[in-house]
């Protein structure tokens, strides 16, 4: 299989790309090392792109794989062709090849096999064949079954059928059978009891509605034709009827291989198909809510105070030094009493004075948005910004073996307070150390398929991090397994030789530590940062490969490199078609410019403080017409959840982000975006709140 001629023709891609970004995959190389520095081999494309060529090689391979057993398997019956042989190395997806495989593939005694053993493929062949004779009612039963088993594996009339079901299929849903309308559990799912949709226009959230629905053991759910009649024909006409009597024998055994074997299986591949759309686009919309997040805008280092708030158990409150590291603990008890509450006042001016503390970080859970209330009544001696800051996944991080191992003389409750304050600090940073799934942005991320979810989203932390990069002396083990070329076991390395040797002093000092070769070097060393390096160039995201380059450049104007980066002028001088080379051509050239004008500079947006409504603080509070800050939580295919502030995320629908048609959610919005909404509705029964962007200046 020439595989970069198909990934080229699918992808519409040129040939030559694919060819070389394969090349560069197939020698260990990592999506983000290829997309950052290797652009006049690829093209310039993109991390999308070289991930979409890395998985659609993956399944040709394993197409390959698949039809090597198959072609195995029919040589040992004895069963091969020469035309057979053609069309299983022509079958250009899974579902072709198995289609012909059907008939050959070993299988449990079936009807049809049982008729075959008592002596009935004779009467069989002879109804096929039109030639009627008198046979008991057995034969005629096993002859039918024998020939809509035939017929069930004929690949030409199995996709006759699947192309009625594309365009006839319908996605239907019902009370599974035995539940009773009043059963508690059909509440959940009330809007999906008779629901019916083509398959062509039914939306991600709903497919997996139904099927979570269906998992719950409340729905039952259908993709097929409304109407068998079509499909029955499509199958008939692919055998033609003879004798009259025979005809008849062929009629039955059309509509039993019709419904017995083959609606049931092409139901289940279109099951299948619609799950997985399904789960793709919300994997997608996951994805991207998950880059959104990592990349939100960091305080950046400055000392925190972080509470994590609870009425009845306190507010666990650490402080935390510009790096993040814990100098103090304990817990105070704002809402026991009016003296506790002056006691926790007090205590929290104490405490920033004491420790020099610039920024608050309050957890936005339970009695988060009272805290702040709290946190209000102090008077600081200096400025000092409060910031309401998402507790999702802080428990599930406090509870882990990451955070047990960072603070293993410390309780769960100090260590989600730690969280809080380095979410706040650095999203980045802190977030790799929590599974993606329980960070809270996700769109059924529990329904979906886990492998390709965690596959999907292990390649936007990894594209996140090696876009922002990674300061070598500072990072952990966990923001070090994510850099290009690292990986767990080099990062546990890493911070093991960092921990006996002292600080790297440069980027060539990594290749000191054990295990860490030329190979992963060549991948990693681009996106770390050592900040007190003798090198300017260590600073930055020019590639090691590229510093003798940088040298000629300098030179070429008189200067050295610190100077190059310094004085715009000298850069302005430099005429780059001077050092286009083989393998450095315009793409990087422009890359290190950039480099040298803003070494290692952050790609993320500056910080904004975000303040919401003091006067709303509870459910209660909220009124339809109000229009209210607040921030975009997290974006599904259906609409947006913004928190305004009261421990219950309202909803603006799609249809309520614009007066024009809205398709995708993210064209309108953005994670963490700070806007103003309108209160469409307040639902006290069930507890939710409609918003809109509609008529909001």
């Amino acid at each position: 299989m020439n595989y970069p001629a198909i990934i080229a023709a699918r992808l519409e891609l040129g040939q030559r790309q694919v060819e070389k970004t394969i090349e560069l995959l197939e020698q260990g190389a990592t999506v983000p090392f290829i997309a950052r520095y290797r652009k006049e081999v690829t093209g310039s494309l993109n991390e999308v792109q070289i991930a979409a060529i890395r998985d659609l090689l993956l399944k040709l391979k394993e197409l390959d794989k698949r039809r090597e057993a198959v072609l195995q398997s029919i040589e040992e019956q004895g069963k091969m062709t020469d035309e057979l042989r053609r069309q299983i190395e022509a079958a250009d997806t899974m579902t072709a090849l198995e289609d012909l495989y059907l008939p050959y593939r070993p299988k449990r005694r079936t009807r049809a096999t049982i008729a075959i053993e008592k002596g009935y493929e004779p009467v069989a062949d002879a109804i096929v064949r039109g030639q009627w004779k008198d046979w008991d009612d057995e034969a005629l039963q096993g002859a039918r079954d024998i020939i809509a088993e035939r017929i069930s594996e004929d690949a030409a009339v199995r996709n006759r059928v699947r192309n009625v079901f594309r365009r006839r299929a319908m996605l239907s849903s019902g009370l599974a059978r035995g539940v009773d309308e009043n059963d508690e559990r059909v509440g959940k799912f009330e809007s999906w009891i008779d629901w019916k949709e083509p398959i062509a226009k039914a939306a991600s959230h709903r497919i997996l509605a139904l099927f979570r629905g269906e998992e719950a053991g409340v729905l039952k759910v259908h993709v097929r034709p409304d109407d068998s009649d079509e499909a029955i024909k499509a199958v008939a006409d692919r055998h033609p009827l003879g004798d009259r009597h025979c005809a008849e024998q062929m009629d039955i055994a059309v509509a039993d291989a019709y419904k017995r074997l083959i609606e049931p299986s092409i139901e289940t591949e279109f099951r299948n198909q619609l799950k997985e759309r399904a789960d793709r686009e919300a994997i997608r919309v996951f994805a991207e809510n998950l880059r959104q997040l990592l990349l939100a805008p960091p305080l950046g280092q400055k000392r925190t105070l972080a509470i994590d708030p609870g009425f009845r158990t306190g507010c666990k409150v650490v402080c935390l030094d510009a790096q993040g590291q814990l100098l103090h603990n304990e817990t105070i008890y704002p809402f026991t009493s009016v003296r506790e509450e002056r006691a926790a006042v007090n205590k929290l001016e104490t405490l920033v004075e004491a420790f020099h503390i610039e920024a608050i970080a309050i957890g936005n859970g339970t009695a988060g948005r009272e805290t702040e209330e709290v946190v209000q009544r102090c008077r600081f001696k200096n400025k000092v910004i409060a910031v309401s800051v998402s507790e999702a996944g802080a428990s599930v991080y406090s509870a882990s073996d990451v955070a047990r191992r960072e603070f293993p003389e410390y309780d769960v409750t100090v260590r989600g307070s730690v969280s809080i304050g380095r979410r706040l600090m650095d999203p980045l940073s802190e977030l790799v150390k929590i599974d993606p799934k329980s960070i809270g942005v996700g769109q059924y991320q529990h329904d979906v398929d886990q492998k390709m979810l965690a596959a999907s989203l292990g390649d936007v932390v990894e594209s996140c991090v090696n876009s922002v990069g990674v300061e070598l002396n500072t990072a952990s083990r966990e923001l070090l397994s994510y850099v290009s070329g690292i990986g767990p076991a080099l990062a546990d390395k890493i911070v093991e030789h960092r921990n006996k040797n002292g600080a790297f002093a440069d980027r060539q000092a990594l290749k000191k530590v054990k295990g860490l070769g030329d190979k992963a070097f060549e991948q990693c060393a681009g996106f770390l940062r050592v900040r007190e390096s003798h090198n300017p160039l260590d600073r930055s995201a020019v590639h090691p490969e590229r510093y003798d380059l940088v040298g000629k450049m300098a030179a070429s104007v008189g200067a050295d490199v610190e100077s190059l980066m310094k004085d715009k002028e000298l850069r302005a001088k430099i005429c780059l078609d001077d050092f286009v080379s083989d393998d450095c051509g315009m793409p990087t050239l422009r890359d290190i410019m950039k480099e040298l004008e803003k070494p290692g500079l952050d790609p993320r947006a500056k910080f904004e403080v975000f303040e919401f409504d003091k006067n709303v603080t509870r459910f209660e509070d909220v009124r339809e017409g109000m229009v209210l800050p607040g921030i975009v939580t997290n974006i599904t295919a259906f609409g947006a959840f913004v928190d305004i502030g009261v421990h219950q995320d309202g909803l603006v629908h799609v249809s309520q982000m614009a007066d024009r048609r809205v398709n995708d959610p993210a064209e309108v919005v953005h994670l963490h975006q700070h806007l103003k909404v309108k209160v469409l509705e307040v639902d006290s029964r069930r507890h939710r709140i409609s918003l809109t962007l509609k008529g909001v200046e």
